[in-house]
C-alpha cells in the first residue's frame, strides 16, 4: 500500500499487518497535513449533516488544498452521512476535482492540432525545463503542475497556455519565460 507524504511531497510506501495486534492501523499513524488545515475543518464542519451539499464541500477543499486525498475525501463522507463510494463516485466523475495532487499554480499547455501546428511541442518543452516538471507532474515543492489538453477552446491563439485559468495565446519561449515568472 501506498500514500502520498504532504510534507515530503513524496509517495511513501507502507505495510499492512493485519495479525499484529500490536501494529497500529495505518488510519492511527497517518494524518495528513490536510487534515490540520483549519480552513478545511471550518469548511467541513460548516456542512456537517448535509449530505446535499457535498459538490459545495468538495469544491471548496479542492480551492483549498488544491487536490482531494482519501483522507479527507473519508472525513467529509463521515461527516456529511454520505457514503464513501458516493464521496469517490463524485469526486472522480467531475474533472474539475483531483484525486492527485496539483501545484498551487495549475499550468496546462495546449497541444491540440491548430496549437501543434503553430509550435505547442517546442512551448511544452519550454515550459518543462523552466518549471522543472514534465507533463502531469508536480514540482517538489508543488508550486507548480503541467498537464496538456488536446483543445483550450481558442484555436487561433496557439500555441495557447493557461496558468490558473488565465490563458496566454501566441506565446514563444521567451513569452512562457516572461508569463511564469509572474507565478514563481
Amino acid at each position: 500500500m501506498c500514500r502520498f507524504d504532504e510534507s515530503t511531497n513524496r509517495v511513501a510506501a507502507a505495510y499492512y499487518a493485519k495479525d499484529d495486534p500490536g501494529n497500529p492501523s495505518l488510519a492511527d499513524t497517518v494524518r495528513p497535513a490536510a487534515l490540520e488545515n483549519d480552513k478545511i475543518e471550518s469548511i467541513i464542519a460548516k456542512y456537517e449533516g448535509k449530505p446535499g451539499a457535498l459538490i459545495h464541500v468538495l469544491m471548496e477543499v479542492q480551492s483549498e488544498n488544491h487536490w482531494l486525498p482519501k483522507e479527507i475525501l473519508s472525513a467529509i463522507s463521515d461527516r456529511l452521512n454520505v457514503p464513501l463510494s458516493r464521496v469517490m463516485q463524485v469526486a472522480s466523475f467531475y474533472k474539475t476535482f483531483s484525486l492527485t495532487p496539483k501545484g498551487r499554480h495549475r499550468i496546462h499547455v495546449c497541444n491540440g492540432t491548430s496549437c501543434h501546428l503553430r509550435g505547442a511541442g517546442e512551448l511544452l518543452n519550454s515550459v518543462q525545463e523552466l518549471v522543472g516538471v514534465k507533463a502531469g507532474e508536480v514540482d517538489a515543492d508543488a508550486r507548480f503542475s503541467l498537464e496538456t489538453g488536446c483543445c483550450l477552446g481558442s484555436c487561433t491563439l496557439g500555441p495557447e497556455m493557461i496558468v490558473d485559468g488565465e490563458h496566454h495565446g501566441r506565446l514563444s519561449s521567451d513569452r512562457a519565460e516572461e508569463v511564469l515568472k509572474n507565478y514563481a
